[in-house]
């Protein structure tokens, strides 16, 4: 039986205080950008765990360095369907849970390259309306009302 992806997941939003946001760009889509995202890896894996993970995994950044909320916010969205072969028969929504993560400059990121071709610092607003998704646009609009 095949390891079928848990559909609950996080969304990273990485940030410093200027406001300067780090995006990625997919490797399995060019031209796709987002925020760190990841789902979790065993049904008990706690949420902050995940997002520690997948921070370190797609980026190298250590997220136990800097200041990591959890906006105890959530979105449920249908998964693309050119994703849907990785969870389970049947399984057609998935449940994000968003972070963000403040660092303290632009950091030189160390991409995972099996997931992500590229990646860049933009401003705010740039980096929201480069983003594919709108829950992950609309979560980087929501940085400047999250202090």
């Amino acid at each position: 039986m095949p390891a079928y992806k848990i559909p609950e997941s996080v969304l990273v939003v990485i940030y410093t205080p200027q406001f300067d946001v780090l995006l990625l760009e997919r490797a399995d889509k060019p031209g796709f950008w987002q925020s760190v995202t990841g789902s979790k890896d065993s049904p008990d894996e706690d949420l902050r765990e995940t997002a520690i993970r997948e921070v370190q995994e797609e980026t190298g950044i250590d997220a136990r360095q800097f200041l990591l909320n959890d906006w105890q916010a959530s979105n449920i969205y249908e998964i693309y369907p050119v994703w849907r072969h990785r969870y389970a028969p049947g399984v057609t929504h998935n449940t994000e849970h968003v972070f963000g993560l403040c660092v303290s400059s632009t950091l030189t990121v160390k991409l995972a390259p099996r997931e992500h071709l590229q990646y860049q610092w933009l401003p705010l607003t740039e980096a929201a309306d480069k983003c594919f998704s709108a829950s992950n646009a609309e979560a980087i609009l929501q940085l400047p009302n999250r202090f």
